[in-house]
């Protein structure tokens, strides 16, 4: 995947530092112009300057402050990636946040709401920002981050569980609605990543996180987390021709054999790799259907 997407324009968004910065990295690597957001201006300029360090002479990597649950700001980032330039074949709709840690009648609701708006709203405004141009390309990559909290419950960490949930089934939906288009949409599960969300996490204590997270916290500092690398190299797997026709997927990073999935279209085009509802046969069980 070296020259995998030479080429091809991106927008980045949250791509000062952690998983994203790591994806920006990757995508210049492999040949990409990048047009980067996040809402620390100081971190931006820092990982601007950083992925200027491996870009060629042709390659073109710029930056823009913005907060993606303003509508106003998602409108203005879109209009100046397309202008500077020229066309964008790629969207990465990485910025994210935990939001308030702590029981549900505890938290602070306005910061729940934050969490929901940048998580959720703002990859949707990213996604109603930048389709009117991949449609009329007739060609376009969404590549959605989410998490655990998609597929497994969050106790005290709501806001983020319910906002990944949202994202995935928000994503399979668009799937559908662009296929004609050959817009594909996918979800990558980057695996238990050491980032800033898991120090936030350490920092909350097991009174507002609870025992059970708090002790795998730690253990999955010890142990370092997932490889950050292979969030990234699937974001470049899916933000490529090789995946052209894979749509509405959320695929793990760590545990999917996504490698191979340019073999396997035609068996792909199933529910594989979505999300659905566990029933009693699922579980070798003979009763629950009528």
């Amino acid at each position: 995947m070296k020259d995998g997407l030479h080429g091809r324009n991106a927008i980045i968004t949250g791509a000062n530092q952690g998983l994203g910065f790591e994806i920006a990295k990757s995508y210049v690597k492999a040949g990409a112009n990048v047009f980067l957001c996040a809402r620390d201006a100081s971190k931006l300029a820092e990982a601007t300057s950083g992925l200027l360090e491996f870009a060629a002479t042709d390659q073109t990597v710029l930056a823009e402050t913005a907060d993606v649950s303003q509508r106003a700001d998602v409108e203005r980032v879109t209009r100046l990636a397309i202008e500077k330039l020229g066309s964008v074949q790629i969207l990465v709709n990485n910025a994210g946040v935990y939001g308030p840690l702590g029981l549900i009648e505890d938290v602070d609701w306005d910061d729940w709401a934050k969490a929901i708006e940048i998580n959720l709203f703002g990859s949707i405004l990213m996604c109603r920002a930048i389709l009117p141009h991949f449609r009329s390309n007739h060609y376009g990559k969404v590549v959605q981050l989410s998490g655990g909290g998609a597929t497994n419950p969050l106790p005290r960490i709501s806001a983020y569980a319910a906002s990944k949930a949202a994202i995935v089934r928000f994503a399979e939906t668009l799937a559908e609605e662009v296929r004609e288009d050959h817009i594909d949409v996918n979800s990558i599960a980057p695996g238990a990543l050491n980032t800033r969300l898991l120090d936030q996490v350490l920092e909350a204590g097991p009174d507002r996180v609870g025992n059970g997270f708090y002790a795998r916290a730690i253990k999955q500092k010890q142990d370092g987390g997932a490889p950050i690398e292979r969030g990234a190299e699937l974001a470049v797997y899916l933000a490529s021709s090789l995946s052209d026709g894979i749509s509405g997927k959320l695929i793990s990073a760590v545990w999917d054999p996504w490698e191979e999935f340019s073999s396997r279209k035609s068996e792909l085009n199933t529910d594989i790799y979505t999300l659905r509802r566990i029933v009693p046969k699922d579980r070798g069980m003979d009763w629950g259907d009528k």
